[in-house]
């Protein structure tokens, strides 16, 4: 029983006690200031733990409550974005301060809630609250981070009125500010006008302002500015810093700054040491750029996505992609940047089977629907040639972007699908998405290769109008597109406009007068490309000699061959040797074409081959002809054309029975030949005529036409060349077969349809004979007419009996 007392005794007075404590805790709480101040500490605590629930709850039960304990309740709202709470508690809250004021502008700011921020922030400046340092830098932390110039500018204006400009706060904040909104002269004026107040933190927005408006010179120069003045540098000025150094690839520097952020302590911070591999990697220091990244403690995915950018821009896409393997090993967080990455080396190496691996893994992650990743994907199929994978990954793209459309426009245009680029160019114009230079110049291109000029005039305007800065790509896309379209004077207008030139620029300019039949102006504008200091390259060289093979400039081939090592250290390819080859073939020179054939550095190739069965057709030579066109029947099996050249050889030469022997060795091969079309637009539609086609709706009008060309031709002295009548019948026949050939026809539609006076643009997809050369002499003689015919090999500019390949076709 004693026992059992004291045990109750014992209870009895502990419960006493605690009632006791409870009792004096509410007198404290009740009567206290010192109970006030720990109940703001504790208010204080829960609210920076993010336990603002029970901070709630001990605010509704005090009884007294001061100006801290209604401003730590609004913090906490407004920072955790519960804003409707934190308006509601700054409506009742019996003291408005300046503090309780910038509690409230300081969460819209943090939630980027401009409106509602300037609005608060002009309304307590109405009722009387002049603004402190504190609420303007808040102010201008917004106008920062949203891009508000016109904002700024006003908080700006407020800072002058309230005599702020010398503080260094709101200083460095309008600093900061005008930087990133791209007012660096701004920004760069407010800094100078400080010279004795500038802190670490100016010192670093003038640095990352610099850095971030493409002044990397100014930003290395203010960084070194910083140093000998003595200002420390923090792990926000030397990522700043080094994004300079990268810029302009200052790599020396960038490994000074790499040693004062070791002896600073720094070189343990995660976003310094991102830096670091970025600055190395973009400055083709690679080895430099591992041992950071080796080194690092933590796995950061950002670091090692730089690294594996930094692979893929040197070319080496096997370490990229053994990074990438790395990277999936550790399970980081593969993203939107390090598949665009890993997709560039497969567009590279054209690994299709491990490229679908990565494409399987981006679905199994998830981001089969991100835009970076699925624009990475359609440019990668693309580059690769597989097109219908690109096709369709675009499909499936519930948003595309101009990148999107044009990964597939310049895929089309790469792989030959050029009326399938030009309709999807029109595509995505009547999608509303406005062009950007790459697309516009692979348009261009498209336009080139299937000589539709109408349409590349459509593109050019529409990138006059679209208020794009001229651009160098665009530029030589539209030198080209006239070239080939045969409107030299056009392609040499846009020429002479153009700002910069570069060794692209002169080369479309010397293959377009090649091409056009003007060899001598390409020898010009090679002579005037040297004197600009602009180096030839490799394609330079084939329009080059090209343009003296049409112009019959023998020795200055010559001299332009032999000029290609010696002078500019380029080794001369089986084009360059085809090119020679021609232009001796051309010349009469033909042993001398055998000779260098038998010289050549390179193994001939097909182009080679060529060329020289065509100097044989020329000249006659049926034995090398036959040598040439054997080697061609080896490298291009399927390719009809030696056979038809050295079948057209046999029949000139008057050997028929070898001839239809070539022709049975075509069927037994199964070998066809491309039948010999001409083209011509009229009115935005285009009339396609084969030799002695009967198929147009205006046949009985065209064939009268015919008819009537060729009384008044030989009347002007025309004699048909019964020698390219490949059949073997009598000579009334042949002559026949040559008034029907396809581009007679077409340019007999042409008089029939187009304007007195206009051109005759006519396209054929194989060489013109020579009896339809001659023929098209006479007729623009006759009818006075310009008539452009592009064959498959160049232009022929003919005007008054006059060819502007003078006979060199």
């Amino acid at each position: 029983m004693i026992k059992l007392n004291f045990k109750f005794l014992d209870l009895s007075f502990k419960s006493f006690h605690q009632c006791i404590h409870v009792r004096t805790m509410h007198f404290h709480f009740a009567n206290s200031s010192q109970s006030k101040i720990d109940s703001n500490r504790v208010l204080n605590g829960l609210s920076k733990s993010g336990r603002i629930n029970e901070a709630r709850k001990l605010f509704d039960k005090m009884p007294e409550r001061d100006e801290f304990t209604w401003n730590t309740l609004i913090a906490a709202y407004a920072t955790s974005g519960k804003l409707t709470e934190a308006i509601q508690l700054f409506k009742e809250t019996p003291i408005k301060s300046s503090v309780t004021w910038n509690l409230l502008i300081s969460g819209y700011c943090l939630h980027c809630m401009e409106t509602e921020a300037f609005d608060l922030f002009s309304r307590m400046q109405f009722e009387g609250q002049r603004p402190n340092q504190y609420t303007i830098g808040t102010i201008l932390r917004l106008c920062s981070t949203l891009g508000l110039l016109q904002r700024g500018k006003q908080v700006h204006g407020n800072v002058i009125k309230t005599q702020f400009e010398s503080n260094d706060y709101v200083v460095t904040g309008l600093v900061d500010m005008y930087a990133k909104c791209n007012c660096i002269l701004e920004a760069e004026y407010l800094f100078i006008m400080m010279p004795n107040k500038r802190n670490h933190v100016m010192w670093t927005a003038m640095v990352a302002g610099y850095s971030q408006n493409g002044e990397a010179f100014k930003a290395i120069e203010c960084y070194r500015d910083m140093v000998v003045e003595g200002v420390a540098s923090n792990q926000f000025t030397f990522p700043s810093v080094l994004t300079a150094c990268a810029m302009v690839q200052a790599r020396n520097f960038g490994a000074q700054v790499h040693s004062f952020i070791v002896r600073s302590g720094f070189e343990a911070n995660v976003f310094v040491q991102s830096a670091l591999i970025d600055m190395y990697a973009k400055c083709r220091d690679l080895d430099s750029a591992l041992i950071v990244l080796e080194n690092m403690e933590v796995d950061d995915v950002v670091s090692w996505n730089s690294m594996l950018v930094g692979c893929v821009r040197q070319g080496c896409e096997e370490e990229a992609l053994s990074l990438f393997r790395k990277m999936h090993a550790r399970d980081m967080k593969l993203g939107n940047f390090t598949y665009p990455s890993v997709l560039n080396c497969f567009a590279s190496t054209k690994d299709m089977n491990n490229a679908m691996s990565v494409h399987c893994l981006i679905i199994k992650t998830g981001f089969e629907a991100s835009k970076l990743v699925n624009n990475a994907l359609v440019d990668m199929y693309a580059k690769q040639g597989n097109m219908d994978c690109a096709f369709q990954v675009f499909n499936h793209m519930p948003n595309k972007d101009v990148v999107s459309w044009t990964s597939l426009v310049t895929g089309c245009a790469r792989n030959n699908h050029h009326e399938e680029a030009l309709k999807l160019f029109c595509d995505m114009r009547l999608a509303g998405i406005h062009p950007d230079h790459v697309v516009l110049a692979s348009a261009l291109s498209a336009c080139a290769e299937l000589t539709v000029l109408e349409l590349g005039q459509q593109v050019h305007a529409n990138f006059v109008k679209s208020g794009l800065q001229s651009s160098t790509s665009v530029d030589n896309s539209l030198v080209t597109m006239y070239a080939k379209c045969g409107c030299i004077d056009d392609a040499s207008r846009v020429f002479n406009y153009m700002q910069i030139r570069d060794a692209v620029t002169w080369t479309a300019l010397i293959v377009g007068y090649a091409r056009n039949g003007k060899g001598k102006d390409s020898v010009r504008f090679y002579d005037q490309m040297i004197a600009s200091g602009t180096k030839p390259d490799y394609i330079t060289f084939i329009g080059l000699l090209f343009a003296c093979s049409h112009a019959g400039l023998l020795e200055r081939g010559r001299l332009y061959f032999a000029s290609m090592e010696k002078e500019y250290g380029i080794k001369p390819g089986p084009e360059h040797y085809a090119c020679m080859i021609d232009l001796l073939g051309r010349s009469g020179k033909l042993v001398e074409a055998e000779m260098l054939l038998n010289e050549m550095d390179v193994e001939p190739d097909a182009t080679v081959w060529k060329a020289i069965l065509a100097a044989c057709r020329v000249q006659g030579n049926l034995e090398l002809g036959e040598r040439a066109a054997k080697n061609l029947f080896e490298l291009e099996s399927k390719n009809a054309v030696p056979y038809i050249m050295l079948s057209n050889m046999y029949s000139a030469a008057g050997k028929w029975e070898d001839a239809a022997r070539i022709r049975r060795t075509m069927k037994w091969k199964g070998i066809s030949k491309e039948p010999g079309c001409s083209w011509i637009e009229v009115n935005s539609r285009v009339h396609t005529f084969m030799s002695e086609d009967r198929g147009h709706s205006r046949t009985t009008e065209i064939y009268s036409k015919i008819d009537e060309i060729m009384v008044l031709i030989k009347e002007a002295g025309y004699e048909p060349d019964i020698s390219f009548a490949l059949h073997n019948m009598d000579k009334e026949g042949k002559e026949l077969g040559l008034a029907y050939h396809s581009e007679k026809l077409a340019v007999a539609f042409g008089l029939l349809s187009l304007p007195r006076g206009a051109p005759i643009r006519i396209f054929k997809n194989l060489r013109v004979c020579g009896d339809c050369h001659t023929a098209m002499k006479y007729i623009s003689k006759v009818f006075h007419r310009h008539i452009i015919l592009r064959d498959s090999n160049c232009f022929h500019h003919l005007k008054e009996g006059q060819c502007s390949c003078g006979d060199y076709w």
